[in-house]
């Protein structure tokens, strides 16, 4: 089941009696283990009916032991049992009393009905049998990373769920400054709905003032001037939108998103596609696709392929792979890209 199938058996009181969460989104995990542990211990005394161990230190048959105890003055007892991939068998190591994982299968099939045992193995190898077995038997719950096509989604829903409005092309800059992690994509939508209040629309000046002072219409402004050999354009730009708080490694991440655009737009167009199509394909919404194709009418595969690596080198320039100072750096990119291939060269 899906992360959010799980939070509604928990808030609609429809719990099963296990629940294994696996994959490498911590945000998932703990959203999960947040709605679990308030339906598990609802109406009882809190922290008397609910016990945390660690497998490793713990063993299998304490862990059984606990999960066979009987609440006090509750309904349910909540256990939950942290880094399962602990149980892992190793090379040379015999596992005493068998395979954890074997029994906490013979666990499942007669579970305590009053136990709520909440397993977490993140680092679990999905083709073990215990992790098949969980998702036959439905009580497995899959806390995969997303996909970062995914995120703009995420973000849209997200924001509606607190009332606002976002445009999916803000979701877009919002999922590349943010993410890919969850965390801090969650703590950007939390920012930017409480500061545009309820029914009102995240815009870029939003997402500047709450997440970075990055405008990503200027940053399109600065790969525009960059494209036209426009060095004054493109200082002046570079101006606007260098946060020294950050050093620049915001702006590095949004130029090299700007310019992932810019390369799958440009192979789109080539293999034939329409300018929506090549920006979809790009992960550019359709209205973007006139911006798209004036961006990279002045550039040729050997400019893009040249950002790419001038943007590598700034990016571990920005990281202390140069005595420059940030700002210093980006100047000096800039102008480099805006000399042409043939300066760059020499």
């Amino acid at each position: 089941m899906t992360p959010e199938q799980a939070r509604k058996e928990a808030e609609s009181d429809n719990l099963r009696p296990i629940y294994l969460l696996v994959g490498d989104e911590p945000y998932f995990e703990a959203e999960v283990l947040t709605a679990l542990k308030r339906a598990g211990t609802k109406g009882g005394v809190p922290g008397l009916n609910e016990e945390t161990l660690t497998a490793g230190d713990a063993t299998v048959d304490r862990v059984l032991a606990a999960a066979r105890t009987l609440p006090m003055m509750a309904k349910k007892r909540l256990l939950v049992v942290r880094g399962l991939e602990r149980w892992e068998p190793r090379e040379g190591v015999e596992k005493k009393g068998g395979d954890p994982f074997e029994r906490l299968l013979e666990y499942a099939k007669d579970p305590t009905p009053s136990t709520l045992l909440v397993l977490l193995g993140g680092g679990l190898d999905k083709r073990r049998r215990f992790v098949t077995q969980a998702k036959q038997q439905g009580f497995l719950v899959s806390c995969d990373a997303l996909e970062r096509s995914a995120l703009p989604g995420w973000i849209e829903r997200a924001v509606k769920q607190r009332g606002a409005r976002i445009p999916i092309d803000v979701a877009d800059a919002v999922a590349e400054l943010a993410g890919p992690e969850l965390a801090p994509v969650a703590d950007a939508v939390e920012r930017l709905c409480l500061y545009v209040g309820p029914d009102g629309e995240i815009t870029e000046d939003a997402v500047a003032a709450c997440v970075v002072r990055l405008r990503p219409s200027t940053v399109w402004e600065l790969v525009g001037a960059v494209g036209r050999r426009d060095l004054g354009a493109a200082l002046a730009a570079l101006h606007r939108v260098y946060d020294p708080a950050d050093r620049g490694l915001r702006l590095v991440g949004v130029l090299a998103w700007s310019t992932r655009q810019l390369i799958k737009f440009e192979a789109a167009v080539r293999a034939g596609k329409k300018p929506a199509e090549a920006a979809a394909a790009a992960g550019a919404p359709p209205f973007k696709a006139r911006e798209l194709a004036e961006q990279v009418k002045g550039l040729t595969r050997s400019d893009l392929a040249r950002f790419v690596l001038a943007l590598s080198e700034l990016d571990l320039n920005l990281k202390g792979g140069s005595k420059r100072t940030p700002d210093a750096s980006l100047t000096q990119t800039i102008i480099s890209l805006c000399q042409g291939e043939k300066r760059a060269r020499a």
